[in-house]
């Protein structure tokens, strides 16, 4: 399977993006209103686990399918009764 399936994007400057809004808390700035440090503190972490979780998963997506899986992907294609 080539990797035109999936696409072959990279989510490169979205993780960069997303990182860089994460690591780049700024200390001095006031709290909003609505939760404080404590809450801003976990939307922060949050977003740094969705980054990283994305990765694993594009990493995961992009690795190549083993020849014997495609084998048996090609077999069940050519039944003439779909494979049921």
């Amino acid at each position: 399977m080539d990797a035109g399936v999936f696409g072959n994007r990279s989510n490169s400057v979205r993780v960069a993006a997303v990182y860089s809004m994460t690591s780049n808390s700024n200390p001095s700035r006031k709290a909003a209103p609505t939760g404080g440090p404590a809450l801003e503190e976990a939307r922060l972490r949050q977003q740094a686990i969705g980054v990283k979780l994305r990765h694993m998963f594009d990493e995961v997506v992009n690795e190549p399918v083993p020849d014997e899986f495609l084998d048996i992907l090609r077999r069940a294609d050519e039944r003439p009764d779909g494979g049921a």
